[in-house]
């Protein structure tokens, strides 16, 4: 067993790392940069260590930072959170050279699936269903135009080293690729460093369904069934939940045996989640994650498990605490996701936070690092809370999440909350009848000016 953790993260997810720590028993060392010295994290953890100034690439980015950091404190093993250094394989390598362990999976498993090019080629050789594109990089836009005609309009060019929707281009038709491939590589080119983007069928009406795997780094992989994430702004989601509303038994057996299935024969260690377009009963891999989820707490709830515990056993060689069929779904969670921001454009909003009370009572759940007085800092991302409901059907979670959200207060700053009490009164969202365009639809026509 180890006996302590460095979290490499801040905010509610290392406050989410060092909470499974203290149930294992095991000691919990928190990093920080000089603007975070106040930081509910750091105030949790067993231990602390100021890792740089303000700047996230001179502190949570700072590889040499966090193992020395490691070495300070004789943590043996790097948990990462989400985000940062989560999913970057040169991190994991270093940290395996200086002897200590990463948890989650290896720098191979990691560096296959950045790639976007090699990630759907790696998942069509396993066996899960693709959306139709090329067969990798597109260099020049006579390419472009005979891919397209093969495949048939719409098409949408992405980097191969994308991220967060940059580097993304929709062309309709053949008239608006010139300009959609010129833009998608230059987008590319500025965010990554690399302007190579490759080109897939366009949906027209899709929902974002992901896959929650887990794998023991031998032969053994499991699903615990699927997310819908579609209610999404710029490609960012902010209403989650499990599982997938349109999902039948049948489609959800179905794919998630060829998820489980494939990470098995990666040889896959730890948590991941395999991403998905889904429409008119299809299943198309868009990507997969080789972390934990900032979602992750709304399978936890319909299953019953921590997955963060899942990560560490694994991480010790130990075997998971339970098999595909020891796990049953038990109702319906959902999860959303509380900013920052000031609405309606969603400009960020740092600042101090004067009064905090997190909603309770059956079946709620609140994952946040906030605190009165706490001041959150400008450097960072505007995720301040996550708010899961959990209730017997989908109906009741929905009613559990509108009361919850009337007992939620934030003073001080702007948030998203007004966002979610918007959307509780629309008829789409209790049906469940949306895609992963419909938001943006939604705050166009909802939205002043």
């Amino acid at each position: 067993m180890f006996d302590k953790i460095l979290i490499a993260n801040r905010g509610e997810i290392a406050l989410r790392v060092i909470r499974a720590c203290r149930e294992m028993g095991i000691k919990s060392v928190a990093v920080h940069s000089t603007a975070d010295a106040d930081a509910m994290h750091v105030r949790m953890a067993d231990e602390s260590v100021c890792i740089g100034p303000p700047s996230g690439t001179q502190s949570y980015l700072s590889i040499p930072a966090i193992i020395s950091a490691c070495e300070i404190t004789g943590a043996q093993a790097i948990h990462p959170g989400y985000g940062f250094l989560s999913e970057n394989a040169n991190f994991v390598q270093i940290i395996e050279d200086h002897g200590l362990t990463f948890i989650g999976p290896s720098a191979e498993h990691i560096r296959i699936m950045g790639d976007k090019i090699t990630a759907k080629e790696t998942a069509k050789n396993l066996g899960i269903p693709v959306v139709p594109g090329s067969d990798g990089g597109v260099p020049d836009v006579t390419t472009a135009k005979k891919v397209a005609a093969d495949m048939g309009y719409p098409v949408i060019i992405k980097a191969t080293a994308g991220g967060g929707g940059r580097g993304m281009k929709v062309a309709l038709n053949e008239a608006e690729l010139d300009i959609a491939f010129s833009t998608a590589r230059s987008e590319a080119k500025a965010a990554f460093g690399n302007d190579e983007v490759y080109m897939e069928k366009y949906l027209q009406k899709p929902r974002h369904i992901e896959v929650q795997v887990f794998g023991d780094g031998k032969e053994t992989g499991i699903h615990l069934a699927e997310r819908d994430c579609s209610l999404q702004r710029r490609h960012q989601k902010v209403f989650e939940e499990a599982p997938g509303p349109c999902i039948t038994p049948e489609e959800r057996a179905r794919i998630g045996k060829i998820c489980a299935d494939a990470i098995g024969k990666m040889g896959y260690a730890g948590a991941g989640t395999v991403e998905f377009l889904y429409e008119d009963g299809e299943f198309y891999f868009i990507e997969m994650n080789t972390r934990l989820q900032v979602e992750h707490p709304v399978t936890e709830a319909i299953f019953g498990v921590d997955l963060v515990r899942e990560q560490i056993r694994v991480a010790e060689g130990l075997p998971m605490s339970f098999t595909q069929d020891d796990l049953e779904i038990n109702g319906h969670a959902i999860e959303v996701r509380i900013n920052a921001e000031k609405l309606p454009n969603f400009a960020p909003c740092p600042g101090k936070i004067t009064a905090f009370h997190a909603p309770g009572g059956l079946g709620v759940r609140m994952d946040s690092a906030l605190y009165d007085g706490y001041s959150i800092p400008p450097y960072y991302d505007s995720l301040i809370g996550k708010l899961i409901v959990h209730g017997r059907d989908r109906t009741e979670a929905l009613a559990r999440l509108n009361r919850a959200l009337g007992e939620l207060i934030i003073d001080g700053i702007d948030t998203t909350v007004p966002l979610f009490h918007a959307l509780l009164q629309e008829q789409d969202i209790h049906t469940g009848d949306y895609g992963i365009h419909w938001l943006e639809r939604w705050l166009e026509e909802n939205t002043p000016g």
